[in-house]
């Protein structure tokens, strides 16, 4: 570079040299000064003479150049160390309890009930009854209805609601109850029914019906959309960007650290365990209240119609009553606290200091300049067309006719005679006596207030009409006479004798033994190995590529021109032109 540089200069050197008169040529290596023969000549009549000459140039070339580093790297090595620790191990040891239970030993008794039964007498008799007969007959109807319909609109309200809650007070009683059982004795009779049956015939028949149908007629037409499409035009482009870039310095640096260690110190202290025994006590739990049903006396009344006495039994009622109370048996835990002599062991902080070395890394700025291209897009819009196709569908009415085929049924009565067997229950009355132990509850008043919320429903009418296909039965009347045999029954009492077992239950205390397991923690001292960790520095080499520079001579081509003389060639020999 610098070479070509040079060329230039050296020419315009040459220029302002030689302009006008000129006593030297060739850069003074030729002089015409002393030429006896000739005088000086102008530089229009001379003619010039060019020739190459080598110049020497030096050039700086830069060469790579690699050399070896070295860095600290810092590693992380585990060694063993044997420590002393203490565990506490649980053991179980066991101890008696005694506690007492209650047996049940049951007791059976008899005792001794007189009651009264009534053994009934029949007596069969026999008479004439005329009874009526309705016989139906049926026919189709149709009406319309009218009807109402009732829609729920719902709205929440709250409101305070008195009550009255009654407590049982409960007292005990005992009252004779006679009552009468009625055993079943069952008769087995045959009587006919005569009954209608309506039987259906079917008949065909046809009805032309005429709908109107829309087939879909599809036409494709096609028109033309305008729109714009972008397209990218890219451009380059360049930019110079200046970095810093971080090169790191290490400095090996010491520093004072202040390690931890923990030594266990073995002493004993007296504690308090919390033990005790199961002592037995008895409570009394009164009886659940429970409800039965108690069903009252009931009477024999005639019935008309099947000319005999029926039993109608009587009213049945709900009634609370408390069961006896019971005792039961409870285990009490009573707690003792008792002292005991430990072994402990707790660990004491040590503080050691130590030197460890640490290496510190400084980071030395250094600015360089970068040349990024980059290409910028622009978008320019155009116009384009296209033309799209699409179809569009026409519903064409057309009206088809279809002959449709239904059946119609007529229910046509038609008289039956069937043969039914049926049992007639009697129930023969007993009457039987027992004494009941039983709780008699009065219920206490009391009054309470508490807050509802609940929701009013209001039905909106609307009025709706409805095609009815309705069956209207006719019942034409019709006499028959029957006979009827009937039995009437008499009451003779008759007083019996039954013993009724009962159970009493005594319970008997029963002394029992348990062991009772319960757990002491004892010390056991052992030893522990773990790994302590140790930083390790050591030296790495790296590789790095440095530019050198150096100085290169070469030799460069110049081309000079110098004037020649012209005035006296002949006289040149004699003149020592020559020479």
């Amino acid at each position: 570079m610098k070479s070509l540089v040079a060329v230039p200069i050296a020419a315009l050197l040459l220029a302002v040299m030689t302009a006008g008169t000129s006593y030297a040529a060739c850069c003074g290596a030729a002089s015409y000064k002393h030429v006896g023969c000739c005088e000086p000549a102008a530089y229009a009549p001379c003619k010039q003479q060019c020739h190459t000459v080598m110049k020497t140039c030096r050039e700086v070339v830069y060469e790579q150049q690699q050399y070896t580093c070295y860095k600290n790297c810092y590693e992380t090595v585990y060694e063993d160390k044997v420590i002393n620790c203490t565990k506490m191990v649980p053991e179980t040891h066991y101890r008696e309890c005694s506690y007492t239970v209650c047996k049940p030993v049951y007791e059976t008794h008899v005792r001794t009930c007189n009651y009264t039964v009534c053994k009934p007498v029949w007596e069969t008799r026999t008479k004439d009854i005329c009874y009526t007969v309705c016989r139906p007959v049926y026919e189709q109807r149709q009406k319309q209805i009218c009807y109402t319909v009732c829609k729920p609109v719902y709205e929440t309200r709250t409101k305070n609601i008195c009550y009255t809650v009654c407590k049982p007070v409960y007292e005990q009683k005992t009252r004779e109850i006679c009552y009468t059982i009625c055993r079943p004795v069952y008769e087995t009779r045959t009587k006919e029914i005569c009954y209608t049956v309506c039987k259906p015939v079917w008949e065909t028949r046809t009805k032309n019906y005429c709908y109107t149908v829309c087939k879909p007629v599809y036409e494709t037409r096609s028109k033309d959309i305008c729109y714009t499409v972008c397209k990218p035009v890219y451009e380059t482009r360049q930019k110079t960007y200046c970095y810093n870039v971080c090169k790191p310095v290490y400095e090996t640096c010491t520093r004072e650290v202040c390690e931890v260690k923990c030594k266990p110190v073995h002493y004993t202290k007296t504690i308090q365990i919390c033990c005790g025994h199961w002592e037995k006590q008895e409570y009394c739990v009164p009886g659940p209240v429970v409800k039965r049903c108690v069903q009252e006396p009931g009477c024999w009344v005639w019935d008309p119609c099947c000319c005999r006495c029926v039993y109608c039994p009587g009213k049945c009622r709900t009634e609370c009553v408390q069961c006896p109370p019971r005792k039961c048996c409870k285990k009490v835990w009573v707690p003792e606290v008792k002292e005991k002599v430990i072994h402990c062991c707790r660990y004491e902080k040590e503080v050691c200091k130590k030197v460890v070395p640490y290496t510190v890394c400084r980071y030395v700025t250094e600015q360089r300049q970068k040349v990024c291209n980059y290409t910028v897009c622009r978008m320019v819009p155009e116009q384009r067309v296209k033309t799209c196709t699409y179809t569009v569908c026409r519903m064409v009415p057309e009206v088809i006719q279809k002959t449709c085929t239904y059946k119609v049924c007529r229910m046509v009565p038609e008289q039956r005679v069937k043969t039914c067997t049926y049992q007639v229950c009697r129930m023969v009355p007993e009457q039987v006596r027992k004494v009941c132990h039983y709780t008699v509850c009065h219920m206490v008043r009391e009054q309470r207030v508490k807050t509802c919320n609940y929701t009013v429903c209001r039905m909106v009418p609307e009025q709706r009409v409805k095609v009815c296909n309705y069956t209207v039965c006719r019942m034409v009347p019709e006499q028959r006479v029957k006979t009827v045999c009937y039995k009437v029954c008499r009451m003779e009492k008759q007083v019996c004798t039954k013993e009724i077992p009962y159970t009493v239950c005594k319970m008997v205390p029963q002394t029992c033994v348990k062991r009772v397991p319960y757990t002491v923690c004892k010390p056991v001292c052992y030893t522990k190995t773990i790994q302590v960790p140790k930083c390790v520095c050591t030296k790495v080499p790296y590789t790095v590529t440095r530019c050198v520079p150096r100085v290169v001579c070469k030799q460069v081509p110049v081309q000079v021109c110098c004037p020649a003389p012209t005035c006296c060639e002949a006289a040149a020999p004699s003149c020592g032109c020559g020479s």
